[in-house]
């Protein structure tokens, strides 16, 4: 049976398919639990909430499903170097993205408050809460730290953009690895190197992982029905992670010009672009990810950068000039069919049951 194997004995779920957890206010409890009453591990990104915020989502969680759900958090939460670098930085962001902020008649933001790292916080509440799953992206964890979340009965899972970070992963003693490929929709979780040169597609990552590394591995990237399953599991992965699929389901916290975004020939084109958050990301191409492709070494670090293109996508949405603002997405999305978590789920199941029985 496809859905019986090491994966879904470790998190306890009665199919290998968790939906990707998503940052910046986009995961919803709806969203999240929708996909473990059906059977599924259901993600939360947590990384811009305060501990007391994750408090009160676990809570919520717990008050409308029993099943695991997956909580996630950034272990490298910003890329501040120091704050005269960051004038510098601010200069030449301001004199790049000047022209947009003019087009739509806004004002530039003053240079953003500088950012303390939570990480340490917010871990903290994992150890209150000891959520079944913990799942972290952006660097490793002290193998101490991992032996405490293990005691406490917790599963760890990491996040990996080549077979390198693959490697360090498993010596830390995480149970399972997400192999992030390039084709995925948002950030691009990597930490050993620069993220433009870690950009292996999830086929090929899956099939390098999977020869030299012990533990299971979880296939993102590139999947969003039961062919693209079929495919990670002939190739070794024992589960797959699907973002965009889910992000344009009516449960997401996505808006809803966002999610018609995912579902037009917009979806077509996607880019990888530092430019709105500061770190690279990839999502649908428009004008003004084309205009900036080049601009990777004149942004804010991340987070400021975030903060700073705020005031430009607000104007932006509020004008209906969305060819200014940003959508994440993934390049799987013009197959994209289902507008309902539960009715992805069904057909996620039944397709991948029928090719892998």
């Amino acid at each position: 049976m496809w859905n019986k194997n090491r994966i879904t004995k470790l998190l306890e779920i009665e199919y290998p398919i968790l939906q990707g957890p998503f940052g910046g206010g986009i995961s919803t409890v709806e969203l999240t639990t929708t996909v473990s009453n059906l059977g599924g591990l259901g993600g939360f990104g947590a990384y811009t909430l305060s501990p007391q915020e994750i408090y009160n989502t676990h809570k919520e969680i717990q008050s409308k499903t029993n099943k695991p759900y997956n909580l996630n958090l950034w272990v490298n939460d910003h890329d501040i170097i120091d704050e005269e670098h960051t004038k510098e930085q601010y200069r030449q962001a301001v004199e790049t993205f000047k022209p947009y902020f003019d087009l739509l008649q806004t004002d530039i933001p003053a240079l953003p408050p500088s950012f303390q790292s939570r990480f340490q916080n917010q871990l903290d509440v994992v150890f209150d809460i000891k959520p079944k799953v913990f799942s972290f992206m952006f660097g490793l964890l002290n193998e101490s730290i991992i032996e405490d979340l293990h005691r406490q009965g917790t599963i760890v899972l990491g996040n990996a953009t080549t077979l390198d970070e693959a490697s360090a992963l498993e010596k830390t003693g995480v149970d399972a690895i997400v192999a992030s490929g390039f084709e995925s929709g948002g950030h691009r979780p990597s930490f050993l190197d620069k993220a433009e040169l870690s950009t292996t597609g999830t086929f090929a990552l899956i099939q390098l992982i999977r020869d030299r590394v012990k533990i299971p591995v979880i296939a993102a990237g590139g999947i969003a029905n039961g062919r693209g399953i079929a495919g990670a599991f002939k190739l070794g992965a024992e589960a797959v992670q699907i973002g965009t699929a889910f992000l344009a389901t009516e449960e997401s916290g996505a808006l809803p010009v966002h999610k018609e975004f995912l579902f037009s020939d917009s979806a077509k084109s996607t880019t990888l672009t530092r430019a709105y958050t500061g770190r690279l990301g990839r999502g649908i191409t428009t004008k003004i990810t084309r205009d900036l492709l080049a601009a990777t070494d004149k942004t804010l670090p991340f987070p400021l950068q975030t903060h700073f293109m705020g005031a430009l996508r607000k104007a932006a949405l509020e004008q209906q000039k969305n060819d200014l603002v940003f959508f994440w997405s993934g390049q799987i999305a013009p197959l994209l069919k289902h507008k309902k978590a539960s009715t992805l789920m069904q057909s996620l199941i039944e397709e991948a049951s029928e090719l892998l029985s």
